[in-house]
C-alpha cells in the first residue's frame, strides 16, 4: 500500500539520498524536471537537502509517497513570496519512480497537493511542463487548464532546448476556474 505523507525539513535532510536516486532515476529517464544529465547522485542530494530550511520556514512543502520501505515519488509546492499573490502556489517537481508508473500515483500525489493547498486558503495553482511529455495527460484528466507555452523554454536532460506548457487549476473556494479575458475579435 502506497502512503503519501508530508515532510518537515528534517525529514527531508533525512530522505535526501533516497529522493536524489528517485531525481537521478527521473533525469536519466529523460524527464524534464530541471536537471541535466548525468546527474550527479550526491549533487542530488545536496540540491534536496538545500530545501529543507525554505520548507520549515513555510516557503515551500515538500510530499512522499512511499511504498513500503522505498520512496516511489514525490511532489512539492512553492508559496507565491508576495503580499498580492499569497492566493497562489506552484505544484513543482512531481516525479514518480518508473517502476510506480500507470498504478494512479502521480494523480494521488497531485490530489494530495490539491487538498492541502485548498486547506492552506490557495485558490489557484498554477506547474509547467516540457510540451509534449506525458505529464500533460495527467494535468489535463486531472482538470488543470493549459494558459499556454513558450518555445526554447527549458532544456531536456541533454540540454536541448524544448517548449513548456503551462497549467493552471482553481482549488479552495468550490474550485471554480478564474474568468478569462475574451479575445478581441477581428472582424468587422
Amino acid at each position: 500500500m502506497t502512503e503519501i505523507v508530508p515532510v518537515t525539513g528534517p525529514e527531508l535532510v533525512t530522505y535526501a539520498d533516497e529522493l536524489a536516486a528517485l531525481l537521478v532515476e527521473t533525469v536519466d529517464g529523460g524527464a524534464s524536471v530541471g536537471f541535466l544529465a548525468p546527474l550527479d547522485r550526491d549533487a542530488a542530494a545536496c540540491w534536496w537537502r538545500e530545501r529543507a530550511a525554505s520548507v520549515d520556514a513555510g516557503h515551500h512543502r515538500a510530499w512522499i509517497a512511499r511504498d513500503g520501505e522505498r520512496i516511489a515519488g514525490t511532489i512539492g509546492l512553492a508559496r507565491a513570496p508576495l503580499p498580492n499573490a499569497r492566493h497562489r502556489a506552484e505544484v513543482a517537481k512531481l516525479m514518480v519512480r518508473p517502476s510506480a508508473r500507470g498504478r494512479g500515483l502521480g494523480r494521488a500525489l497531485l490530489d494530495a497537493v490539491e487538498r492541502s493547498a485548498a486547506e492552506d486558503g490557495v485558490t489557484l495553482l498554477i506547474l509547467d511542463t516540457e510540451s509534449g511529455s506525458p505529464a500533460e495527460r495527467l494535468y489535463r484528466s486531472a482538470g488543470w487548464t493549459e494558459c499556454g507555452s513558450v518555445p526554447d523554454y527549458a532544456g531536456d536532460p541533454a540540454g536541448v532546448l524544448k517548449p513548456t506548457t503551462f497549467y493552471y487549476k482553481a482549488v479552495g473556494r468550490g474550485g471554480s476556474a478564474p474568468a478569462r479575458a475574451a479575445s478581441p475579435s477581428t472582424s468587422s
